[in-house]
């Protein structure tokens, strides 16, 4: 897409201007996209997710995305994103950091990249602060996602194996960077079979708190500990011990032996007076 290689090519004093080059894009199919009926704008994601699989890139069907995206909130929820929310939509699924303030509606400009990326089916992870904030986008945002045919799970603390990897598998996935992390630790750590594992994959992900999650939490490490894996299948140890033991058996009889005859011939050679034989060498001689 012509307007995001620009984007991307920009230099830092450009990117503002090269981000509000995608709004009036957006802005021209609003007219459009609201005249369609619930129905008609549902299928917008199969039309999407067609083309992607056709050979189509998530660039090439962003602007449409986005149009999409800003009027099914504004059905659902009631919001509507601003032009500015647009920019900072477009800047995350850069892979750019978006700096907004506490009001700005953060929340809701990370519907637009997550959308976007969620329409190749490969997952997308949100990644918040905390479990209240992971349990409430999920159903406020989610509310969006779903009306649009997307599925929304959340990753919270206390989850069973079977229940996380249900939420991993959804289109769009809230949590925690820490239970994020964990899952991934256990997951090629202790897991030992792939059906033991609840993670699917890592394709994008959108950071919430980036400066908190990446520089403050980073410098506590997540430790994960378990029992460490051994293996059931003695099918090897249990044909080859009776030959082990029975060669370790001869190995001490015979040692006993060696002794036994080397403990015979020093009595031979050893003078009645306690002093050092005569002649060394006949130990020597007689052992060989």
């Amino acid at each position: 897409m012509a307007i995001l290689d620009r984007i991307l090519r920009a230099g830092e004093g450009k990117k503002v201007k090269a981000l509000a080059g995608i709004v009036p894009e957006v802005n021209a199919l609003g007219d459009a996209i609201g005249r369609l009926s619930d129905d008609a704008l549902r299928a917008k994601t199969a039309e999407f997710r067609g083309r992607i699989a056709r050979g189509e890139g998530v660039d090439d069907v962003m602007v449409e995305a986005f149009a999409v995206v800003r009027e099914a909130a504004s059905r659902v929820i009631g919001q509507r994103h601003y032009d500015v929310q647009i920019m900072g939509g477009a800047a995350l699924h850069a892979g750019w950091i978006a700096e907004m303030r506490t009001g700005e509606g953060k929340t809701l400009v990370a519907t637009l990249p997550t959308f976007l990326n969620a329409l190749t089916g490969r997952g997308v992870h949100v990644v918040t602060v905390n479990d209240y904030l992971a349990a409430r986008d999920s159903e406020w945002m989610g509310a969006v996602y779903k009306f649009l045919g997307l599925t929304v799970g959340c990753i919270l603390h206390d989850q069973p194996p079977a229940v996380r990897r249900a939420q991993y598998a959804c289109d769009i996935t809230y949590g925690t960077n820490a239970e994020f992390g964990f899952d991934y630790l256990r997951d090629n750590g202790m897991a030992s079979r792939k059906e033991e594992q609840v993670q699917r994959g890592h394709h994008y992900a959108i950071v919430d708190e980036v400066d908190s999650i990446l520089i403050d939490e980073a410098r506590t490490p997540l430790i994960i500990s378990g029992p460490s894996v051994v293996s059931q299948d003695h099918g090897i140890y249990d044909r080859f011990k009776p030959a082990v033991e029975t060669l370790y058996r001869n190995q001490e009889r015979l040692c006993q032996r060696f002794l036994g005859e080397a403990d015979q011939v020093l009595r031979k050679l050893r003078p009645q007076d306690g002093s050092q034989p005569q002649n060394p060498e006949a130990l020597e001689t007689e052992a060989g």
